[in-house]
C-alpha cells in the first residue's frame, strides 16, 4: 500500500486498527519483560506507547503520518506520561537517525502491530537490518503480521520472518490466528535477539 492510503485513512477517521486497546499479547510480554527502553514501529496514535510508559518504560513510537504522531503526543500529554513516552514522524524503514548517542539505544523490546507487512521487500531488510543494530543482546521482539502458505507482498510464512531476521534474531514462537479487523489470517511472532 502507499503512504497516501494511510494519510488518507487518518484524516477521514477511518483506521479499524486504532482500537486505542493494548493487544493481550503486549500486555503479557510488559509483564513478563523487566521494564527498560521500547520501541513502538508504526505506533499509530501512541496506545501502546503510552502503555509502557504508564508502567515505567521509556518508550519510542515512530510512524510516517503526521496526524498520528500529534494524535499520540496529545494522547501522552492527557495520561501525563510526556516524560516518559516520545514519538517521531519517520520511515521505519530508515531510522539512520536512531544511534548510539540516543538515551533510547539499545532498545530492550521492540513492537510492529501490522506494519511491517506494508513495507516493500527492500523495505522490509532495511527495517530488519536497523532492528539488528538498535536493540540489545536479549531484546525482545514483538511482530504481529499478516500470515499467509506462500510468501506475498501483504502476508508472511513463518520461514520469510525466520530468513528476514536472521543471524540477529531467533523465533522463539509463532502463534496463529484470524485478523479480527480483516478476517485474515494472522500471527504473532516473538523474536529474540542473539
Amino acid at each position: 500500500m502507499n503512504k497516501f492510503h494511510f494519510w488518507w485513512r487518518y484524516l477521514r477517521h477511518k483506521t479499524p486498527w486504532d482500537t486505542n486497546i493494548t493487544p493481550p499479547e503486549i500486555v503479557a510480554l510488559a509483564d513478563r519483560l523487566p521494564v527498560g527502553t521500547a520501541l513502538d514501529l508504526g505506533c499509530g496514535t501512541g496506545t501502546n506507547v503510552i502503555y509502557l510508559a504508564q508502567r515505567g518504560w521509556r518508550a519510542l513510537g515512530v510512524d510516517f503520518v503526521p496526524s498520528a504522531i500529534h494524535a499520540a503526543r496529545r494522547k501522552a500529554r492527557k495520561a501525563g506520561v510526556e516524560a516518559f513516552a516520545h514519538f517521531r514522524v519517520g520511515d521505519v524503514s530508515k531510522l539512520g537517525w536512531l544511534d548510539e548517542t540516543s538515551a533510547y539505544v539499545p532498545f530492550s523490546f521492540v513492537m510492529d502491530i501490522g506494519c511491517l507487512h506494508a513495507l516493500t521487500e527492500a523495505g522490509q531488510r532495511a527495517y530488519a537490518a536497523h532492528l539488528a543494530r538498535l536493540t540489545e543482546r536479549g531484546a525482545t521482539y514483538a511482530l504481529y503480521t499478516h500470515q499467509r502458505r506462500e510468501q506475498t507482498h501483504f502476508g508472511f510464512t513463518e520461514a520469510y520472518v525466520t530468513a528476514l531476521f536472521q543471524p540477529a534474531f531467533e523465533v522463539i514462537s509463532a502463534t496463529l490466528g484470524t485478523d479480527t479487523n480483516s478476517g485474515r489470517s494472522s500471527a504473532w511472532y516473538e523474536l529474540r535477539r542473539c
